[in-house]
């Protein structure tokens, strides 16, 4: 019962016309008004963007993880090949289906090759472009798995920023409003004041979910980079070995 009373309160229906955060927004200037407005957007923009790269960033760890096994488990490359095409959210499958089909394209170039690491031998440089075929699926994978990541980070160093301009913006009316009325008490000065801060209050709460998303999806794509990097190593290493 108490807790009802307390979120009452604080959304202003508890009979204090300046009691809730709800009645501060809604008497706030018109300036102010439109801080917050923009700071709920970036809020909402970014809630959802937390989502969506969260649920993208787990399923292409989670078939990351099944492809490898698959690939260290399998001896054929055409099986393996088939398993990376069901598995469109995996960074390493991607890198894998795109030396695997450089591979492939070296066999056609010279069709008398018996096995394809003769046409790779036969062919100038053919190690180097299924290197560079791989570097360019990695560049491709990592652009996708840093989409909206650019959001985030300026939301982040921004909307504290925004929330602050509200917030200036906001005292500076209070005192206008001071000058005018002639009369600089209490009852006159704290309801201004409450308006032009929760500018700034909006802004941090827009800020701070934005920050840590961004940090811990950094950390979790430089996570899957890493693993690009290294299975694109071991599979040139496999090619050299056992085609070239």
């Amino acid at each position: 019962m108490e807790a009802t009373f307390f979120w009452l309160s604080i959304l202003g229906a508890g009979g204090n016309p300046r009691g809730g955060i709800l009645d501060l927004v809604w008497e706030a200037g018109p300036v102010v008004k439109l801080v917050l407005l923009i700071l709920f957007i970036l809020s909402l923009f970014t809630w959802a963007i937390i989502f969506y790269k969260f649920r993208t960033v787990r399923r292409a760890r989670a078939e990351s993880k099944r492809f490898l096994e698959v690939f260290w488990e399998s001896k054929k490359l055409d099986s393996i090949y088939e398993t990376s095409q069901e598995l469109d959210w995996s960074p390493v499958a991607a890198v894998f289906s795109a030396g695997y089909q450089e591979l492939v394209r070296l066999k056609k170039v010279n069709p008398g090759s018996s096995s394809a690491g003769e046409a790779a031998d036969h062919e100038s440089g053919g190690l180097g472009n299924i290197n560079r075929a791989m570097q360019k699926a990695t560049m491709s994978e990592i652009n996708l798995l840093e989409r909206f990541l650019t959001f985030l980070a300026t939301t982040g160093s921004a909307a504290p920023f925004i929330g602050l301009f509200g917030t200036v913006w906001g005292i500076m009316d209070s005192f206008r409003s001071i000058g005018v009325m002639g009369s600089a008490n209490l009852t006159i000065v704290a309801p201004g004041i409450s308006e032009a801060l929760i500018a700034t209050a909006m802004g941090l709460f827009a800020a701070i979910p934005a920050v840590m998303a961004y940090n811990f999806f950094v950390n979790q794509i430089k996570t899957l980079v890493n693993e690009m990097d290294i299975f694109s190593s071991e599979f040139l290493n496999i090619v050299e070995r056992h085609f070239l």
